[in-house]
């Protein structure tokens, strides 16, 4: 029975795991949104839950021979079986609204949604193939920033995603940016913010660096609440903040328009 119950880490009110899933993963009482897999992600956002799942054949590899506390490719193997993905990103094809779109979705339970060499290179694919493809992109971020153990190989998709996305631009094609809770570091500065539309969720944490280092760094207090997307949204870093359960529909009607679609 234990299974059929949790608490909200906002309100802290013991919650039916039903009326959750139910909600769209969102607390019934006061509206927190819970972190989502990337597999629910795409769930939530495609016609009828219905997608083709894409690059499934690229897994990561140690290739500095990192070793912290444990080796690197033992934490890799924990978090595959942990979490069925070879990698934080799953990329995908379907329609939204009746409109095909390539979505990238990442999954902050795969080592905290760090960006590898290998997440990077699935979202320069999702992009490329967009390119190619003539077809708008959709990226759901949550990330702790680039994977301290591939080094300047993990920092390097900062400029190849990046890149990419310069081309899509250039091809006059959509790009829409779901940025959910938490995404910092070298997501934050790459992809995450360069969409046509940059999207948050309600209270999503959104920087770069952490408040105490920026505190150290500028030698000023900083606000409350400063890296949350409401107040991100009213200092113009963020077009808007939807809730998830409005986030699709908002997400068609952005694609209609960007792309002179009517229903």
């Amino acid at each position: 029975m234990e299974n059929l119950w949790t608490r909200c880490n906002s309100c802290q009110r013991i919650l039916y795991k039903q009326d959750i899933l139910e909600n769209k993963y969102v607390c019934p009482s006061c509206s927190f949104h819970f972190r989502l897999s990337a597999r629910e992600r795409l769930e939530t956002l495609f016609d009828d839950e219905k997608f083709d799942l894409l690059d499934e054949g690229i897994f990561p590899v140690d290739a500095l021979h990192f070793v912290d506390t444990r080796k690197y490719v033992d934490r890799l193997e924990e978090n595959q079986r942990k979490t069925g993905l070879a990698e934080a990103v799953l990329n995908a094809r379907g329609k939204i609204g009746g409109i095909d779109t390539i979505v990238s979705a990442m999954d902050f339970s795969f080592m905290g949604g760090s960006m590898g060499s290998v997440v990077g290179e699935k979202i320069t694919r999702a992009i490329e193939r967009a390119t190619h493809e003539k077809l708008p992109l959709v990226i759901v971020s949550t990330s702790g920033g680039a994977r301290m153990q591939e080094g300047a190989l993990s920092l390097m998709q900062l400029m190849k995603t990046s890149a990419a996305l310069s081309r899509l631009g250039e091809a006059r094609l959509p790009f829409i940016s779901v940025i959910a809770d938490p995404t910092t570091g070298g997501t934050t500065a790459s992809y995450a913010m360069l969409g046509d539309i940059n999207i948050g969720e309600p209270n999503a944490l959104i920087g770069f660096a952490g408040p105490r280092v920026i505190e150290q760094t500028i030698k000023e207090k900083l606000p409350k609440g400063f890296q949350r997307s409401e107040f991100l949204l009213q200092h113009g870093l963020l077009d808007d903040v939807v809730e998830r359960k409005s986030l699709r529909n908002y997400i068609v009607r952005a694609l209609r328009l960007f792309l002179n679609k009517h229903p």
